[in-house]
């Protein structure tokens, strides 16, 4: 049996992510919780969110990737988020006075939660949410449909969400790499020496001078002192593929740290 760890509770997009892989769920309440259960060897894979097409990156992910977990990234997954005003049975408009959700859902709504004049607060997530609004016809939340199944609620409004094209990625953690598949990326994270003109510029040069895509960048503090960074870097390719295995070592000869996350295929 193959165990899954994923960030809960249940009714999370994480949960509906984990789906994906697996029947065999197990919720943990944090993200370093869910990498911790891969490390002691608790579930052979985690489900984790890593960026949103809205809010962009998630930061506890990225910084546990990086200083905190030894883990490779095994796949990913990519899921349309639709958020939901859900309610008790019966609940109309004119009956909601505050709406609960995750900072992330709360954060996506906002245009809507301004125009009918709802007081927005913050839970834990968008489970805990539906879960404490049970009873209440002057409360609503915002989550996936799931939740409504978990509790007996109902939606009252869907696809409130700002932006249409709202989609989440998650990553699958594990402790082992993911085979070639022929369409695969890669994702590293990297410092540079020093804050110097030019220097980010010449590592991705790296990349233009052998023609390999970059499919994302992003930037974090390093946690060493303000202005210097770790960057995260995802790219087509394989890491066992010679190609890669050139450009890697070429990235390590030019940075101070290198660290490659795992390559997987594309979703």
């Amino acid at each position: 049996m193959t165990l899954i760890s994923f960030l809960g509770p249940k009714g999370t997009f994480t949960h509906e992510a984990a789906n994906f892989i697996g029947d065999e769920l197990i919720p943990y309440c944090t993200i370093p919780a869910v990498m911790e259960s891969v490390v002691n060897d608790e579930c052979s894979f985690g489900v984790i969110p890593i960026e949103n097409s809205i809010e962009g990156p998630v930061g506890i992910t990225l910084d546990s990737l990086a200083h905190k977990f030894d883990l490779k990234i095994y796949r990913e997954i990519i899921i349309p988020i639709n958020q939901n005003l859900i309610v008790n049975p019966g609940c109309t408009m004119d009956d909601i006075e505050d709406v609960y959700s995750h900072a992330q859902a709360i954060a996506q709504c906002q245009e809507f939660i301004r125009e009918n004049k709802i007081q927005p607060h913050y839970a834990i997530s968008t489970a805990r949410a539906a879960k404490d609004i049970i009873g209440d016809n002057s409360k609503a939340a915002i989550g996936n449909s799931k939740i409504v199944e978990l509790y007996g609620l109902e939606i009252l409004q869907s696809n409130i969400q700002d932006v249409d094209n709202n989609e989440t990625r998650f990553v699958v953690v594990s402790k082992k790499d993911h085979e070639m598949t022929g369409k695969d990326k890669t994702s590293i994270i990297f410092s540079i020496y020093e804050d110097k003109p030019g220097g980010l510029y010449n590592i991705l040069g790296i990349f233009e001078k052998n023609n390999i895509n970059l499919t994302k960048i992003e930037s974090r503090p390093s946690k060493k002192g303000l202005g210097k960074y770790l960057f995260f870097v995802d790219f087509n390719g394989h890491k066992d593929d010679e190609l890669i295995q050139n450009i890697l070592e070429e990235i390590d000869n030019h940075t101070y740290f290198l660290k490659v996350l795992g390559s997987y295929p594309e979703f």
